[in-house]
């Protein structure tokens, strides 16, 4: 292998010694809500550094194991000021956000946020920014690449021409539990036995374990001070993606893959047809489709001298994937590729702002008393979704799913991140839970594509005048706030299949908690009724 020669700002580069820094490194690190970001968080600080977390929505990290020991600011990478108070003192700058959006706007917001982020950190003194890119083929001019992969490598280009030294290390196929690739890959293994692939299956790859990127970012921090270029990093195996299902296969257990490949599939249709077997939707499926049409190989493997890598390392393919199986297996999935909101999904406002200028606000409301206990009902609530379904007429909800999939959304069957327990930021479905009070209240923001903005309310409280554990009241509340008269018909058109989509999810979680409770008496329905309105809620 040879080092890469395409560095924007020539460097005499030093002896490969790190950094010698007196105490710990404050870090700051973007995208924290993500895959990478939310596994790098807790490496670092494992590395003695203080982490400051940058995010435009600070709450959807509070629930992370590592909350408590960081500082996170509120702050959006396209805005100048904001970026610019979280930027000070910070002394390694981690740049882990990308645009998933589609046309040709995203490669500008691509293009503008990195640029005010390199600008804003040198005047924040910053002395790295490290950049996690994706690996570009070598040779193939950029009006060949397509635009996401292109935008990656624009982005590591600005950074390297800034005036803050920046290590740029750029990643092929990703493995480990919860990543997108690592998904596609397991989905279209386990699900289609018999396969008609695209040519793009012929292609070499050489995918890297997730804990092998973790370490290169770590160690990142402290490679020396004028040190400006590229990195490629990748794991030991170079194989087709052909090669990747079947060994997929061997490491799970499954009976010989039959892998046809056909032409005529571009990277557009195989994105419908990643979509349609996979949880992965549409418009995150077409850049990693696109981004497999070339040969996606590493030139070099110089991070090795400033990043040495330990015996056993980095990790090989088929070890990623056993690690990767192993977590899922036993439920220990930290982050996932669903953690970063979908394009074109809903922030704000919040269902509880009280300034809706004028517009309406459509509820449905549900309420059942039962004898479940409170913590029953609640155990119930927190485990929606996934596997467990959503105690109504399943058959509704999977057409519904469906019909969001063939629009390009998330459809049902992201699933969970964890079968019982919930945090704020999780993707649960086509929602995003966007508030848990333990015990509760769970609060759904819905990423299906709508015309309109939607949440989903269940609270477990206590039934006023039980005594002793049992006895609760369930609370369920649908709401939309339709976008333009298409919103406010999507809404009426759908009106008449509430009592037996919300009525029967109702019914059946109280239902279901009374099995689970010492006493199991029927659901009783409260004095408040179901009712539907349109009105201003604050």
């Amino acid at each position: 292998m040879s080092a890469r020669s395409d560095q924007p700002r020539p460097a005499t580069e030093p002896e490969a010694e790190p950094e010698q820094r007196p105490g710990p490194l404050l870090c700051l690190v973007t995208g924290a809500s993500g895959y990478i970001g939310g596994r790098l968080v807790p490496e670092l600080l494992d590395a003695g550094h203080r982490v400051r977390c940058l995010a435009r929505s600070p709450e959807g990290l509070r629930d992370h194991a590592w909350a408590g020991r960081v500082e996170v600011v509120r702050a959006d990478v396209t805005d100048a000021v904001s970026t610019g108070e979280a930027l000070r003192g910070v002394d390694v700058a981690y740049y882990l956000v990308h645009s998933l959006n589609s046309g040709r706007a995203f490669e500008d917001e691509d293009r503008a946020a990195a640029r005010t982020f390199a600008e804003q950190a040198r005047l924040a003194g910053v002395r790295r920014i490290v950049y996690l890119g994706g690996l570009t083929p070598a040779g193939v001019p950029a009006d060949r690449l397509s635009p996401h992969l292109r935008s990656r490598a624009e982005v590591g280009r600005i950074f390297l021409a800034g005036e803050v030294p920046a290590t740029v290390l750029r990643a092929a196929v990703v493995i480990g539990s919860g990543s997108a690739s690592f998904e596609m890959l397991r989905y279209l293994t386990e699900r289609l036995p018999v396969m008609v692939t695209p040519s793009w299956v012929g292609s070499r790859v050489q995918p890297i374990a997730v804990r092998d990127v973790l370490r290169y970012l770590v160690g990142s921090a402290t490679m020396p001070p004028d040190l400006n270029r590229t990195f490629d990093i990748g794991g030991p195996d170079v194989l087709t993606y052909e090669e990747m299902m079947r060994r997929y296969a061997a490491v799970a257990g499954l009976p010989h893959r039959l892998i046809l490949r056909v032409p005529m599939l571009t990277p557009r249709l195989s994105s419908h047809w990643i979509g349609l077997v996979t949880p992965v939707p549409r418009g995150l499926a077409r850049p990693l489709a696109e981004s497999l049409r070339h040969e996606v190989v590493c030139d070099e493997h110089d991070v090795a001298r400033y990043v040495p890598d330990p015996p056993g390392t980095p990790v090989p393919f088929d070890r990623a994937l056993a690690l990767a199986l192993q977590r899922v297996r036993e439920a220990k999935v930290t982050t996932r590729w669903s953690n970063a909101s979908l394009p074109g999904a809903p922030s704000d406002p919040l269902p509880t702002d009280p300034d809706w200028a004028g517009g309406s606000l459509y509820t449905d409301h549900r309420t059942l008393d039962t004898d479940a206990s409170p913590q029953a009902l609640w155990q119930i609530i927190e485990g929606v979704g996934g596997d467990n379904g959503w105690y109504s007429f399943p058959l509704a909800w999977a057409v519904r799913g469906w019909l969001d999939r063939l629009v390009g959304g998330a459809g049902i069957r992201r699933g969970r991140r964890d079968a019982s327990r919930l945090r704020v930021g999780d993707s649960l479905d086509f929602w995003r839970v966007e508030e848990i009070e333990p015990g509760r209240l769970l609060r759904l923001r819905a990423e299906m594509r709508l015309p309109g903005l939607a949440w989903l309310e269940m609270y477990a409280d206590p039934r006023a005048g039980s005594a002793g554990p049992a006895g609760a009241s369930y609370r369920q509340r649908a709401l939309f706030h339709p976008r333009g008269l298409l919103g406010h018909l999507y809404w009426w058109s759908v009106a008449p299949f509430h009592a037996v989509v919300f009525g029967g999810m109702a019914r059946n979680i109280t239902r279901a908690a009374e099995r689970i409770s010492p006493s199991s008496p029927p659901a009783v329905p409260s004095s408040i009724p179901s009712s539907i309105s349109s009105s201003r809620e604050g």
